[in-house]
C-alpha cells in the first residue's frame, strides 16, 4: 500500500472507509455520482495532489523552456573533455579546467545525452531532471509518512501539505534544472532525497551511497552528510565508510594523477554586491581562499546540532542556509536547494497544515530578486532569511511525536 492509503486519525478509520458509509446511508442510490471524484482516483491508485503537481511541473517547464540551458554547455564541454580524446581533458580536467565545477557523476549522466542531436539531448535532459523534482515530492511524502508511522498522523492532510509546499518547490525546482540546466545541483539534491529516504527506513548502507553520489555530483552537498549522524549507532559506521569510500573512488584518479587539480576547488567568482557575504564585513572583489570551507564546516556543525537536539529532518535546510549566507554569488538556482530544505522540514519535521517556511522561503528569496530594486537589501534579505530559518528549526518548537496504540495494545502503524 502506498504512503497516502494509511490510517487517517488515532481512531483508525480511514477517510475512504468513511465516505463508504456516509454512501450507503443514502441507499446506495446513484454510486457513480455519490462517491467523490477523490475517492474514485484514489481507488485507482492514482494521487489526485499528485496530478496537481504533474500539470503545475509541466505548466513551469513550458514557461521557462524556451528560454532555459543557460549552463548545459558546461556539461557538454565537460563530457568532451573527460569521455573523448580532447587535449587537456581526461584526468587532467579539473587541473586544466578549474571553472568546471562538476562532479564526475554529473559527467557521467550528461554522456547518456551525448548521442543525440544537441537541441533533443538540451530539451530531454530538462524534462527528466523536471520529472526527477516531482518524483522528490513523492519520495518526501512517503518519508514523511513513514517517519510519523504509529503517530496518528492525518494522510490527508500530509498530502495537503506535500500539495502546498510542492507548489512552492517546483517553480524554483524548474530554475535550476530547466532555465540552467544545473545537472549537477539537480543530481546532488536528488541523491540527497534519496539518502533522506533511504534514512527513514533504517537502510544504513544506502544513506551513505546515497550521500556519495550526492557529493560526486557537486561537492558542496558534503554538507549534508550530517545526515550520517541520525543513523543509529550501530550503522553510522559502516555507512560512513561506503561516504568516503565512494567519494574516493570518484575523485581520487583526477587528484592522484594531476596534483594539481586542487586548483579546481581554488576557482573563485565574484562577490557580488547582493551576497549576504557582503553584510558579513567581507567586501573583497573575489571568492575569499576560506569560503567554501567554511561554508561546508558550517553546514555540517548546524546540521550535527540538528541531529543533537533530535531535528534531523533540518539538515538539509541548514547546509542550504550555510551555502547562501556564505557564497559570494546570488544566483537564483541556489535557492532549491533552499526550498528541497524546507519542503523536508515542513512535510517531515512539521505537523502544521500550511507549510509556511516553504512559502516564506519562495517570496524572500526569489520573490525579493525580482520586486526589491536594491542589490545591499536583497544580500540583508538573504542573510535575514538564512539566519531566521536556522533559528527557528534548531530553536523553536517542534511538536512531540506521539506513538499511537490499536486496540491490540500495539503501536499503530500506516500501511506505507
Amino acid at each position: 500500500m502506498r504512503w497516502d492509503e494509511s490510517r487517517e486519525d488515532v481512531g483508525g478509520s480511514t477517510q475512504a472507509q468513511d465516505l463508504e458509509q456516509r454512501h450507503r446511508g443514502t441507499g446506495g442510490r446513484a454510486a457513480g455520482r455519490a462517491v467523490p471524484w477523490v475517492m474514485r482516483q484514489e481507488r485507482k491508485g492514482i494521487r489526485p495532489h499528485i496530478v496537481v503537481l504533474a500539470a503545475w511541473t509541466l505548466l513551469w517547464f513550458l514557461l521557462v523552456q524556451r528560454h532555459g540551458g543557460i549552463s548545459w554547455h558546461y556539461l557538454r564541454t565537460g563530457g568532451e573533455l573527460l569521455f573523448g580524446a580532447v587535449p587537456g581533458g581526461g584526468l587532467g580536467i579539473y587541473a586544466n579546467h578549474p571553472e568546471l565545477q562538476i562532479g564526475p557523476v554529473s559527467f557521467l549522466a550528461a554522456a547518456l545525452f551525448a548521442p543525440l542531436p544537441p537541441h533533443l539531448a538540451e530539451v530531454l535532459a530538462e524534462a527528466v531532471m523536471s520529472a526527477l523534482g516531482l518524483y522528490m515530492l513523492v519520495l518526501v511524502g512517503r518519508s514523511a509518512a513513514d517517519h510519523n508511522r504509529g503517530t496518528g498522523l492525518n494522510h490527508r492532510r500530509l498530502q495537503q501539505r506535500v500539495l502546498v509546499a510542492g507548489v512552492a518547490f517546483i517553480p524554483m525546482w524548474v530554475e535550476v534544472a530547466v532555465r540552467f540546466a544545473h545537472l549537477d545541483d539537480v543530481l546532488a539534491l536528488f541523491f540527497t532525497t534519496l539518502a533522506v529516504r533511504a534514512l527513514v527506513r533504517g537502510q544504513g548502507r544506502t544513506v551513505g551511497i546515497m550521500l556519495a553520489l550526492a557529493v560526486d555530483s557537486k561537492p558542496w552537498a558534503l554538507a549534508f552528510a550530517a545526515l550520517l549522524l541520525a543513523l543509529p549507532a550501530a550503522q553510522r559506521r559502516n555507512s560512513a565508510l561506503w561516504t568516503v569510500g565512494l567519494v574516493a573512488v570518484a575523485w581520487l584518479p583526477f587528484y592522484v594523477t594531476h596534483l594539481n587539480s586542487a586548483a579546481a576547488a581554488r576557482f573563485t567568482i565574484a562577490n557580488q554586491p547582493a551576497s549576504a557575504l557582503r553584510w558579513l564585513g567581507v567586501l573583497a572583489p573575489a571568492t575569499p581562499w576560506w569560503d567554501r570551507p567554511a561554508q561546508v564546516l558550517l553546514g555540517l556543525g548546524l546540521g550535527a546540532l540538528a541531529v543533537r537536539r533530535g531535528r534531523w529532518p533540518a539538515v538539509v535546510l541548514l547546509g542550504a542556509d550555510a551555502r547562501i549566507a556564505l557564497d559570494p554569488s546570488v544566483y537564483t538556482y541556489y535557492s532549491a536547494s533552499i526550498l528541497l530544505g524546507t519542503l523536508l522540514w515542513d512535510a517531515v519535521g512539521q505537523r502544521r497544515l500550511v507549510p509556511w517556511w516553504s512559502w516564506i522561503a519562495l517570496l524572500s528569496l526569489y520573490g525579493s530578486t525580482l520586486l526589491v530594486p536594491s542589490d545591499r537589501v536583497c544580500g540583508l534579505i538573504r542573510l535575514a532569511f538564512a539566519a531566521g530559518s536556522a533559528g527557528y528549526v534548531l530553536l523553536g518548537p517542534v511538536p512531540r511525536r506521539r506513538r499511537t496504540v490499536t486496540k491490540a495494545g500495539s503501536p499503530a502503524s500506516p500501511q506505507v
